[in-house]
C-alpha cells in the first residue's frame, strides 16, 4: 500500500520561501501569478525568487516579492574561478535568508542543491519519474499533473502551492509585470518621435528565440498590408539577434511598397521593460508563441498568436481577449518538437494560410474595439 501524502505545509510557522524559475523569459512571467497567490494566503511570508539574470526583467517590482536573487548564465564564460566566486557568493546571500520553505518549479537539477544546502524545512517540486529516489530524499511534498490532459503552465505552476494547501483565488491567477516609469517614458517618446499615439497601432513581432515557431516571412508580411489597409500604422519589434533581424528584413522586403511609410521597425531598439511598456500602449499585438507574446497578455493588451509545434492549451495567451490561429490540417499537431522531424521547419506554419489569420485580427480588433484609449 503506498504512503499517504504529507500533510499541507503549515505556512504560519513559514518565516521566508524561496520560489525558483530557472528558465526562459516568458516561463518566468508565467510563474508571476505564484508570489501573488502565496502573499495572499500568507501575508507575513517573506517570499524571494530565484531566476536567470536576464530574466529578472520580468520580475522586478512585483510587491510580493521581497527580494530577487539570480544566476547568471555567462559565469561559466568567464572562467572557473569566476564562477566559484560567484556561486559561493549567491550560496551565502541564499542561505543567510534561512528559508523554511522551497518551491522549486522546474526540472533543473540545481534544485537538488538547494533542497541539501539550504535545509529548508518544507520543499516542494513536481513528481517526477527520472531520479525520483533522489529526489524525494531530500523534498517533502511533490506536485502531480494531470498524465493525459494538458493544463495551462500558470495553472502548472499554482499546482505547486496547491500541493502544500494553498488554494488561489481567481484574482491570484493574473501575470504580474511592471516596466517601470524610464521604460514607459522611453516607450510614449519613440512613439511619439514617429508621430504614433497610444492605442493607435498595432504591434508586430514575428520572431521567437525558436525560429521553427515563426510563420514565413511573406505571410507576415501580407497580415501587415492587411492591418495598414484596415487604417492602423504598425510598429514591428524583434530581439537584437541577427537571425531575427534577419527575419525582420525579409518581412519589411515582402510588405508592399504602399504599406512601408506606415510600418516603424524598432526592433533591437528596445531593452525588455520598454518592450512591455511599448505592448502595453498597442491597440493589439500580433506575433508567435513568444515571450513577447505573455508579455502582451501581462500589459492586458488583445492578442492574435499564430500556433504551431507548440500547445496553445499550455502556452496560449493568457487571461487577455485573444484570436489563436493554427493549422486544421495537421493532426500532428501540437508536437513539441522543433519543427517536422526536428528539421527546424513546422509545416504547420509554413502552410498556414494568411486568410484565417486576417480574419481572426479583423475579429479581434471588433471584439476589443471598446477598449480605452
Amino acid at each position: 500500500m503506498a504512503s499517504p501524502l504529507p500533510d499541507p505545509v503549515p505556512l504560519h510557522l513559514v518565516r521566508r520561501a524561496l520560489v525558483t524559475k530557472l528558465r526562459h523569459h516568458g516561463d518566468v512571467l508565467l510563474a508571476s501569478p505564484v508570489f501573488t497567490a502565496l502573499a495572499r494566503a500568507a501575508p507575513a511570508i517573506e517570499i524571494d525568487a530565484l531566476i536567470y539574470q536576464e530574466t529578472a526583467p520580468m520580475l522586478t517590482g512585483h510587491p510580493a516579492i521581497s527580494q530577487l536573487h539570480s544566476i547568471d548564465r555567462d559565469w561559466k564564460r568567464r572562467g572557473t574561478f569566476t564562477q566559484l566566486r560567484e556561486e559561493w557568493a549567491l550560496l551565502r546571500g541564499l542561505r543567510a535568508r534561512r528559508y523554511d520553505l522551497l518551491i522549486h518549479l522546474t526540472e533543473h537539477p540545481r534544485g537538488l542543491t538547494l533542497a541539501r544546502l539550504l535545509r529548508p524545512r518544507w520543499s516542494v517540486t513536481r513528481e517526477r519519474d527520472r531520479h525520483a529516489a533522489l529526489w524525494r530524499r531530500h523534498f517533502t511534498h511533490f506536485y502531480r499533473l494531470p498524465p493525459r490532459t494538458e493544463r495551462h503552465v500558470v495553472e502548472q505552476n499554482l499546482d505547486a502551492l496547491r500541493r502544500i494547501g494553498v488554494q488561489p483565488d481567481d484574482s491570484d491567477r493574473r501575470l504580474v509585470l511592471f516596466p517601470g516609469a524610464s521604460a514607459e517614458g522611453r516607450a510614449s517618446a519613440l512613439l511619439a518621435e514617429h508621430g504614433l499615439a497610444a492605442r493607435q497601432f498595432v504591434q508586430v513581432h514575428p520572431g521567437s528565440r525558436w525560429l521553427f515557431k515563426c510563420a514565413p516571412p511573406e505571410h507576415t508580411a501580407a497580415l501587415i498590408d492587411t492591418i495598414v489597409a484596415e487604417g492602423l500604422p504598425v510598429v514591428i519589434t524583434g530581439a537584437p539577434d541577427d537571425r531575427e533581424r534577419a527575419l525582420v528584413a525579409r518581412v519589411l522586403d515582402a510588405t508592399h511598397p504602399d504599406a512601408r511609410p506606415r510600418v516603424v521597425n524598432l526592433t533591437g531598439a528596445l531593452s525588455m521593460p520598454e518592450l512591455a511598456a511599448l505592448t502595453g500602449l498597442a491597440r493589439a499585438f500580433v506575433g508567435v508563441d513568444s515571450a513577447p507574446m505573455h508579455i502582451a497578455a501581462a500589459m492586458r493588451t488583445p492578442v492574435l498568436a499564430l500556433f504551431g509545434p507548440s500547445s496553445e492549451v499550455a502556452w496560449g495567451p493568457w487571461r487577455v481577449a485573444h484570436r489563436v490561429v493554427a493549422s486544421q490540417r495537421h493532426p500532428c499537431r501540437p508536437c513539441g518538437l522543433d519543427g517536422c522531424g526536428g528539421g527546424k521547419v513546422s509545416s504547420c506554419l509554413t502552410t498556414l494560410h494568411v486568410d484565417p489569420v486576417r480574419a481572426a485580427f479583423r475579429a479581434l480588433l471588433e471584439e476589443t474595439c471598446d477598449r480605452p484609449h
